[in-house]
């Protein structure tokens, strides 16, 4: 049961386009707005690029990208294919 409120100001064209938004997905405008919020929350805590590693593992981590890249056999297969703007049409 949900039991927090949540309460904000929307222009008059903002709700109606998120109540028609909400129509077209078969939702309520709360339960609509609930979701887009979440989604957007998500992605702003998953693009964080901050993390903390004590100082045995950030060594770990700053050697592993420090190593040069090992073979790609599939990174060469595609650099070796001609660009379709690079070839000659005979």
């Amino acid at each position: 049961m949900r039991d927090a409120a949540i309460n904000l100001r929307a222009l008059p064209e903002q709700r109606d386009l998120i109540d028609h938004a909400a129509s077209l997905l078969g939702k309520n405008r709360s339960d609509f707005m609930l979701e887009a919020a979440c989604e957007r929350a998500q992605a702003v805590v998953l693009d964080q690029v901050f993390f903390s590693l004590d100082a045995d593992r950030f060594k770990q981590f700053t050697d592993l990208l420090d190593e040069p890249a090992g073979p790609n056999p599939g990174l060469e297969r595609l650099m070796a294919v001609k660009a379709p703007w690079s070839k000659r049409s005979a």
